[in-house]
């Protein structure tokens, strides 16, 4: 446990979190643009924003990127409710007032809700954060990450200013994070045109989308049931490393252009999407009643609690309307190399191209019609990223 000369008073670190500069709860782009551009390239795509809501571009919130970070890295390789438990633990190194468990801290109001700057964070030592739960390599990437915030090599602005070719080098060189910059980029910082080449769940998703488009012989159909209880926030695991190409939640795999630098050998397998939400979630109704009111709203809404940064799953009419026969003039053409029986090829996960379903350069061809909002359609991949059991 920290000693309590490294442990300011909540008021103080409470003042300090909050002259920390965020990212805004801004486009800076046109959503409404952005959905005329790809249904006009996809009829398909018209349904899919009526029913399900493009989160990372819908509901909006200020986001602090050291600590949207951290999470990352905290939740590497493990379980959601295990992130969590070591997070909470991470956090009250700082604040020792803070309630033992996390169930606890959610009780409490959003205005409590407090995390570490970086300038605290590099006041720790690695046999310190390790008392939270932290493996010794991730004791190092956080401090890592910490360092480059407190001395200015990172910093919210720089963030912001940044394309996103100069984010991906900026970010490259934090260790343990290589994985999680393009989910970063479109989940925090809402840049419309990322395209996670190593993504298996990208691969997967666009695969299906696009064989549902131009074989009336492929027929979609999700697994609603697999999909909710990966989603599940009380349930939620990752997939053994051995298997993770069974994974709903998106993995980077070793193709990733993020993948080529620094990545350490146990980082292979990590999920790639944030582990843990940003703010407690608020407590859903109870009793009987309530319970079915919340099965109801996680069949028929978008909107799930706690670790919902990704789509829950296709509904009946959207399944129908992709799987809905379009005159061959509708539908341009396939990039060159690639067939219907290619794709189909493709999903038996024993033909894959060296661990991928599809290289960067086919990823790259596909959606090369979604530009210059490839991230919106890249969202909904996810929905399409599992096979049915």
């Amino acid at each position: 446990m920290a000693t309590p000369s490294r442990s300011l008073p909540v008021a103080s670190t409470l003042a300090e979190s909050a002259l920390e500069t965020l990212v805004p709860a801004v486009l800076t782009f046109s959503f409404e643009e952005a959905k005329r551009h790809l249904i006009k390239e996809d009829h398909r795509f018209g349904d899919i924003f009526d029913l399900v809501h493009c989160k990372p571009f819908e509901h909006l919130e200020q986001v602090d990127p050291f600590r949207t970070l951290t999470h990352s890295i905290l939740g590497q390789q493990i379980s959601w409710l295990a992130a969590r438990s070591i997070t909470h633990r991470f956090v009250r190194l700082f604040d020792p007032s803070l309630p033992e468990k996390p169930v606890d801290h959610n009780k409490f109001s959003r205005t409590t809700d407090f995390f570490p700057t970086a300038h605290q964070v590099t006041t720790m030592d690695i046999p310190t954060l390790r008392t939270a739960g932290l493996s010794q390599r991730k004791a190092e990437y956080v401090l890592d990450l910490a360092s480059r915030f407190a001395d200015g090599r990172l910093s919210t602005e720089k963030v912001l200013a940044a394309n996103d070719e100069e984010l991906y080098e900026m970010l490259i060189e934090v260790r343990g994070i290589g994985r999680v910059i393009d989910m970063f980029a479109i989940f925090s910082l809402r840049r419309p045109d990322i395209l996670p080449v190593g993504d298996l769940g990208v691969q997967r998703g666009i695969l299906r989308w696009f064989l549902s488009r131009h074989s009336s012989a492929y027929t979609v159909s999700v697994s609603p049931l697999k999909q909710t209880k990966q989603l599940d926030s009380g349930k939620a695991t990752e997939d053994s490393k051995e298997d993770d190409d069974s994974d709903v939640l998106p993995v980077l795999n070793q193709t990733s252009k993020t993948a080529e630098r620094n990545e350490e050998p146990d980082d292979v397998g990590v999920s790639s999407v944030p582990p843990a939400p940003s703010l407690p979630s608020t407590p859903g109704p109870k009793g009987k009643k309530g319970k079915k009111k919340a099965v109801a709203k996680s069949k028929n809404d978008s909107d799930t609690e706690d670790t919902g940064v990704l789509p829950t799953p296709f509904t009946p009419s959207i399944i129908k309307t992709l799987n809905k026969a379009l005159a061959s003039s509708d539908i341009p053409p396939l990039p060159a190399g690639l067939t219907v029986v290619e794709l189909k090829k493709r999903l038996d996960t024993k033909k894959k191209i060296k661990g991928a379903f599809l290289t960067p350069q086919e990823m790259e061809a596909l959606t090369e019609p979604w530009r210059p909002y490839r991230s919106l359609g890249v969202y909904y991949m996810w929905a399409l990223a599992e096979e049915p059991k």
